[in-house]
């Protein structure tokens, strides 16, 4: 059984590329083993020939992949778990993602995932490649995700991500007083020495942009609006920690970098430090609508437990900005 074709042009951003790295980036939500895979098989060709994992592009390539839906995906299982769907017509779903919720099943988290979620709320999303999975959130990361209905939908959207095209904002509160607003354009890989864990990368890494904007500073923490201009794994968070403002709560990035001065009170060192989660939430998402090519935008609030955090924050700092 064969899932959506999709139509991709090399960018010239990716000239001297091996064309399987190449196709991984724009494919990003797909792994280069699986490309890999799909190119010796014959799923990914080129209109003027069979094509080999270490081709070189020159770029402006016209590529040709057949997406291959994953027998494992299939034995999945739906399970009765509430989703917070904050739009859905026939094409698509936009969901408000909650804390603590893997999205798609993997080593340590097979089960009690968004996609298992789905499996039971959108039975026919079985058969779309990761059940029309279009982007990820971390486990611990809230707010909005799109998932597509259908083949053609879900190819749309992802097409729409690798031009850039999908507005996604979110709101972070981080350690320290961000004192300008900056993009930072660093590309992110994995970390060189710890592989579960992503960093600056310039070797290896691929093209990462964040934009970010200070909203309010405090004695020891900022609340930041950020705009991707890139998806890469982890990216605000790493960006973040590399700028010397880690996201309060991550516990992967920053934490142990943290010295509170003892100007802080006991109540908001005691909040900060042990936040349970990264305090960061997807709270927009735009993009154009497959079918009607409508321009649509999505926009929630925060979740509680950023409100009260910021509350406290506000009324246990001194304010400087």
């Amino acid at each position: 059984m064969t899932g959506e074709k999709l139509e991709l042009i090399i960018p010239k951003s990716l000239i001297g590329r091996r064309i399987d790295i190449a196709i991984q980036e724009l494919l990003s939500t797909y792994s280069r083993a699986k490309i890999q895979e799909w190119i010796k098989s014959g799923f990914i060709f080129s209109e003027r020939k069979k094509i080999s994992p270490k081709d070189i592009v020159m770029g402006g390539e016209k590529v040709f992949v057949n997406i291959q839906p994953d027998e494992k995906e299939l034995q999945f299982q739906p399970e009765n778990i509430p989703i917070n769907v904050v739009y859905e017509d026939e094409e698509l779903i936009i969901i408000n993602k909650e804390k603590n919720r893997v999205v798609h099943p993997a080593a340590g988290n097979w089960s009690g995932t968004i996609l298992n979620a789905i499996l039971y709320h959108f039975p026919k999303n079985k058969f779309l490649p990761r059940c029309g999975i279009v982007h990820r959130l971390d486990k611990d990361t809230t707010g909005l995700m799109v998932i597509a209905k259908n083949e053609i939908t879900q190819s749309n959207l992802i097409s729409q991500l690798q031009k850039k095209k999908v507005f996604r904002e979110y709101r972070a509160i981080v350690w320290g007083q961000v004192l300008v607003n900056k993009s930072i354009d660093l590309p992110i890989g994995r970390h060189p020495t710890v592989r579960t864990k992503m960093a600056v990368n310039r070797n290896n890494g691929k093209d990462a942009i964040t934009h970010y904007e200070v909203l309010e500073r405090f004695l020891m923490h900022s609340y930041l609006r950020c705009r991707l201009e890139t998806g890469r794994t982890h990216q605000i968070r790493v960006h973040m920690n590399h700028n010397t403002c880690p996201i309060v709560g991550d516990k992967t990035y920053g934490l142990k970098k943290i010295i509170p001065t003892k100007e802080m009170t006991d109540k908001l060192r005691e909040a900060t430090i042990n936040f349970p989660r990264q305090a960061l939430h997807s709270i927009s998402l735009g993009l154009e609508h497959p079918k009607t090519k409508k321009e649509m935008l999505w926009d929630i609030d925060l979740p509680e437990d950023m409100k009260n955090l910021l509350d406290l924050i506000r009324s246990e700092s001194r304010i400087s900005f």
